[in-house]
């Protein structure tokens, strides 16, 4: 068996191509102001600032802007509501980014929960995840929601399938479920303390790695056919499933590094420009 390669790398190019033209066209209708992200950086982590200067690139490319607001470590609860405050009440901004994780001070959920619906492009508010649980319209979380956009363009089917999720995060496990749930998909979540994962996952005919431990997976817990996506990505370049033996058996898989990754960066940089597109309307 030859399986598909679900190359979010390609695709998330495919996508900008598209979003330039429609970042111009609405430039055009708004008298050339541009959907605008602010990103938040706490503190002076190498690979937040690194994720923060990736999402700001991936603005620029597609003819939007990006806003850096850059705190100091000793940052407090209080001060960083005040800007999240700031950005939700200032009309050039249209997508609004808290990068996680903030230092250990800051109650980071009470600050995500602080950012405006309509600006919550990233999907980290409990409200949009309730709404989005509830099939309400809300910005999805960008990796989960990211994948689901992969599984579309490739046209991979859900419903009637069952998909395990392995993972239960707030960002990543729980909304993937409900977005696959919501496609008439049959899940099962489940987490590093299932008894029986191999056995759960020998069941699944899409299988999401989102546990975030190196090759946790194991391949041969995944039955032939099945479709991959691994959601994961550590420091040597793997991801959460074992992905080498399964390339000549299952139907389709993400890459690790060049699959979910550049989708999750795209959907962020999507939906800030739906919402600029909302605010220009």
């Amino acid at each position: 068996m030859s399986a598909q390669i679900l190359d979010g790398k390609a695709l998330a190019q495919h996508f900008e191509d598209e979003m330039r033209g429609r970042v111009e066209a609405l430039k055009a209708k708004a008298g050339g102001r541009t959907p605008i992200l602010a990103t938040i950086l706490v503190g002076a982590d190498p690979a937040s600032a690194t994720y923060v200067r990736m999402k700001g690139n991936a603005c620029r490319r597609v003819g939007m802007d990006s806003m850096a607001v850059e705190l100091p470590e000793d940052t407090t609860t209080d001060q960083l509501l005040a800007r999240i405050d700031e950005l939700n009440n200032n009309p050039d901004v249209h997508g609004i980014l808290l990068q996680h994780p903030v230092p250990a001070q800051i109650d980071e959920r009470l600050c995500f929960d602080a950012i405006s619906l309509g600006k919550d492009v990233d999907g980290v508010t409990c409200l949009g995840f309730g709404r989005m649980a509830m099939g309400e319209e809300a910005y999805g979380c960008a990796t989960p929601k990211g994948i689901m956009r992969l599984l579309e363009h490739y046209e991979v089917p859900l419903e009637g399938k069952h998909a395990v999720v392995v993972g239960r995060s707030a960002i990543l496990g729980k909304p993937m479920a409900m977005m696959l749930l919501e496609a008439n998909a049959t899940v099962t979540i489940c987490h590093s303390r299932t008894r029986d994962l191999a056995g759960l996952v020998a069941q699944a005919d899409i299988v999401v790695g989102a546990v975030g431990r190196p090759e946790f997976i194991k391949a041969d817990w995944i039955k032939d056919g099945a479709v991959v996506v691994d959601a994961g990505f550590h420091p040597r370049k793997c991801g959460d499933i074992e992905l080498g033996p399964l390339i000549d058996r299952v139907a389709a898989y993400t890459p690790v590094p060049g699959g979910v990754g550049p989708m999750t960066i795209n959907t962020l940089i999507f939906q800030t420009l739906e919402a600029g597109e909302k605010a220009f309307s």
